[in-house]
């Protein structure tokens, strides 16, 4: 089994190599894996997206939820060539993913000038001390959507 986890993790180390290397952009690369097969894999699109949030784990966790038709990944696995930043590791647990391995940590992406340590400092701010400015408007007029899903009988 280990093999297996390691043929994965070097699919992903080289979707960031060959991210960089035909200059589409930064080197991130992810596999999603349910039940021993690759369901989805993507490199980071930022760049040639336009996308401020289609890093490889996004891309291939909408992916495979996309290819599955389910927004429910349980039991999938992800192989990311990096350890994932803040937006990151809230789509994994969003999407349920059961397992992430990770090949570089957070602390090798800031030495390579991908330092996420200030998104995590922002979120553990006060609302009003936060670098971008927070105004919470209507929110008697939001919280009718909020009631009404309260009030169906589907649930996720």
């Amino acid at each position: 089994m280990d093999k297996q986890h390691e043929t994965f993790m070097r699919m992903a180390i080289d979707l960031s190599l060959k991210n960089v290397a035909i200059n589409h952009g930064t080197p991130f690369g992810a596999v999603v894996v349910l039940n021993g097969k690759v369901i989805a894999k993507s490199a980071n699109k930022v760049h040639a997206t336009n996308d401020p949030t289609a890093h490889a784990e996004v891309a291939a966790i909408r992916m495979a939820c996309k290819k599955l038709k389910t927004f429910d990944l349980t039991g999938a696995v992800i192989y990311t060539s990096c350890e994932p930043c803040p937006m990151c590791l809230a789509a994994l647990y969003w999407s349920n993913i059961s397992t992430v391995y990770y090949a570089n940590t957070k602390d090798d992406a800031a030495n390579a000038a991908f330092d996420d340590s200030f998104i995590y400092e922002e979120i553990a701010k006060p609302i009003k001390e936060r670098k971008i400015i927070f105004k919470q408007l209507l929110r008697d007029e939001a919280q009718k959507a909020f009631k009404l899903w309260q009030q169906q009988a589907i649930k996720p």
